[in-house]
């Protein structure tokens, strides 16, 4: 019997070492946190998360394969193409306070060729920059392939990439927004309607603010005649616009700010930090203001306001005095 017990174990032994070891795993797992990527286009960067290896054995490497439309055609030939973006150079940094001339800023930045979207084979995270703007609108789902010391899985439909447009939030900020009759004689400020401020985007290009000012029916204030003026020494428009001057229009006011965020700084006085505030004054001779007869007397309207572009790009700035009648 000890024989038998004996010959057994060798037996099992032997067995056992004819058995082949696998070498590593490879998951049937492996997944992004959420798989519905978001890409809002445009932005400076946006990279979503690595993908969860789900314990395979490193070292592994990932690739992209068959991006598409969710429908199955054919990704947009825009995914694949380089386009021109403005970036800082490599081993520079920004600084407001002494970078203050296009001709500095200039010195640290440089045009450069880019993809849209990148994906890295080492974490599985795909980055989208600047040149996302040219993405079309749209859901793209695609495929990965894993290699390790196992060999190589593909995994259908990792993810689907969702491009959109930035939030309102994305790209413009009102912090602040109060408008108020003032009495020519007297002085008293009576408040008024707030005014309603919006942000438009009319191009990806440039990096361009415009500014404008209306009546309750939509006519436009001119800066350029007189109809818009700067109260007392607060600030306005032009102590925010750090490397070109404001072009005054008919119709607005235009500041090519070349760096978001817009402004870039807060404006600070050696008695008042001002923050983004802008201060402005329509003169009584060019309004009526709704809730004021005559018999009062005249009334200017004097609005401020504190507000940022977060992004580059070409805006036009409105603030409707909706409680306003150019004259």
């Amino acid at each position: 019997m000890k024989i038998k017990y004996i010959l057994g174990i060798l037996f099992l032994l032997s067995m056992y070492a004819c058995t082949k070891i696998e070498k590593g795993f490879l998951s049937n797992g492996i997944r992004y946190k959420d798989n519905d990527i978001y890409a809002k286009r445009g932005l400076i960067l946006f990279q979503s998360d690595r993908i969860n290896a789900d314990g395979s054995t490193p070292p592994y490497t990932y690739k992209l394969v068959n991006l598409r439309k969710e429908d199955g055609s054919p990704a947009p030939a825009e995914f694949s193409k380089e386009y021109e973006i403005l970036v800082f150079k490599e081993g520079t940094s920004f600084d407001p306070e002494t970078d203050v001339t296009v001709e500095l800023l200039n010195k640290k930045r440089e045009l450069v060729k880019r993809l849209p979207m990148y994906f890295n084979e080492n974490s599985g995270q795909l980055t989208f920059n600047r040149a996302s703007a040219n993405l079309p609108l749209g859901r793209y789902v695609f495929d990965v392939e894993m290699t390790n010391v196992t060999g190589t899985k593909l995994f259908p439909k990792l993810a689907t990439i969702n491009v959109v447009d930035p939030e309102k939030d994305d790209l413009f900020v009102i912090t602040d927004n109060v408008s108020n009759a003032f009495h020519d004689v007297t002085g008293v400020a009576t408040p008024m309607k707030n005014p309603i401020i919006t942000c438009t985007k009319i191009s990806n290009q440039g990096a361009r603010a415009i500014l404008k000012m209306v009546d309750k029916n939509g006519k436009v204030f001119n800066p350029k005649a007189g109809e818009i003026i700067q109260r007392g020494d607060r600030p306005v428009f032009e102590n925010y616009a750090k490397f070109n001057p404001v072009i005054k229009t008919d119709t607005a006011m235009i500041c090519d700010f070349e760096v978001a965020p817009f402004p870039l700084t807060k404006y600070v006085t050696p008695t008042t930090d001002w923050g983004f505030l802008m201060y402005y004054r329509i003169p009584s001779q060019f309004v009526t203001v709704d809730g004021f007869p005559a018999s009062l007397g005249t009334f200017s309207v004097n609005p401020r306001w504190s507000w940022q572009l977060k992004l580059e790009g070409t805006y036009v700035i409105q603030v409707k005095f909706t409680d306003v009648t150019k004259k």
